[in-house]
């Protein structure tokens, strides 16, 4: 359509112009970060590439002693898909902001930031649901021993991951879909260090009356349904650890499921807290703070937890890395 048309229209051009405006007149967000301070971005980097080193060196290793032992391949499998969506998880977060510090720029192209949006919706709900499928299997493990190859069947198994792969994925589309068409008209600076769907509501200047409702419904019934089941795994597993003669057994469990609290509850915590809370009761640093929590610190302290801890992972672990040893000689 050329000048003369929208002339003659009856449309004045500068109203046009505003109402172009108002629908797509960002092309890009800035990520503000963590931190303005020159000397604590510094730091903050050094911190970051550190604790990313340390999720792909722990998630690699496990992937690789799962794979190379036939033993722990269906004994492990939530585990292999853990430590593969926790890689995914902080690689999609994390590398971005690396990237951003090396070449000396905040921003992120409106396509980029949706799809990273989409991702990181895809392995937060995996790793929620992973979590929670996997206490389910630790309750059969513990509770129901002699039954745990009947009941935890492999193909029961692929469709538990193949099940939540589905609903994250659907729930993300979604998500990024309902963003794609919100109006983003003057600012484009994120207080966040990544794209997440709260800093961007908080940009939108159209009504976000829907996204929030799904944020409250749908994403809070996603989240606390796997965090029910969790729970009532442990107590289960707890009372059957109660009834173990052995003083050592007991504490062994005990320490076990401990451990695998500590690093769920923080998990649960920060998203419901980030998340389900009313916005006049944190603010953006506080959300921003708390959000490293369940996107960088709990994909490091997974293999940790879950794996390292394991008298079965740690002779695999050692296995393999005898083998790289023998060949590199």
């Amino acid at each position: 359509m050329s000048w003369n048309q929208l002339n003659g229209s009856g449309f004045l051009p500068g109203s046009m112009h505003m109402r172009g405006e108002n629908q797509s007149s960002v092309s890009e967000f800035l990520l503000l970060g963590l931190s303005r301070q020159p000397q604590q971005q510094q730091l903050l980097f050094v911190l970051f590439l550190s604790m990313y080193l340390a999720t792909v060196l722990d998630n690699v290793l496990i992937l690789l002693a799962i794979s190379t032992d036939s033993r722990l391949h269906t004994m492990y499998f939530f585990l292999s898909n853990l430590s593969f969506v926790d890689l995914s998880f902080s690689s999609t977060i994390v590398l971005k902001m690396l990237q951003n510090h090396i070449v000396e720029s905040q921003a992120i192209s409106f396509s980029a930031c949706l799809t990273q949006l989409y991702f990181v919706i895809v392995f937060a709900y995996m790793d929620n649901f992973l979590l929670a499928v996997m206490s389910y299997d630790h309750f059969v493990a513990v509770c129901h021993p002699l039954h745990y190859t009947t009941k935890m069947t492999p193909q029961l198994c692929v469709l538990f991951v193949a099940g939540c792969l589905v609903i994250a994925n659907l729930h993300a589309l979604l998500h990024t879909l309902l963003t794609a068409q919100l109006s983003f008209c003057a600012d484009n600076t994120i207080a966040h260090f990544f794209c997440d769907v709260i800093p961007l509501l908080k940009l939108s200047c159209s009504d976000t009356y829907i996204n929030d409702m799904l944020i409250l419904l749908v994403a809070g019934l996603l989240m606390i349904a796997p965090f029910i089941c969790l729970l009532t795994s442990y107590i289960f597993i707890a009372c059957a650890v109660l009834r173990v003669p052995s003083t050592k057994g007991k504490w062994k469990a005990f320490s076990t499921c401990g451990s695998h609290l500590a690093v769920v509850s923080p998990f649960y915590g920060t998203i419901i807290a980030v998340y389900f809370n009313p916005s006049s009761t944190h603010s953006a640093e506080t959300d921003t703070t708390a959000t490293v929590l369940y996107t960088v610190v709990t994909p490091m302290m997974n293999p940790f937890i879950y794996s390292l801890r394991n008298k079965d992972l740690k002779g695999a672990l050692r296995t393999l890395i005898g083998r790289k040893r023998f060949s590199t000689r």
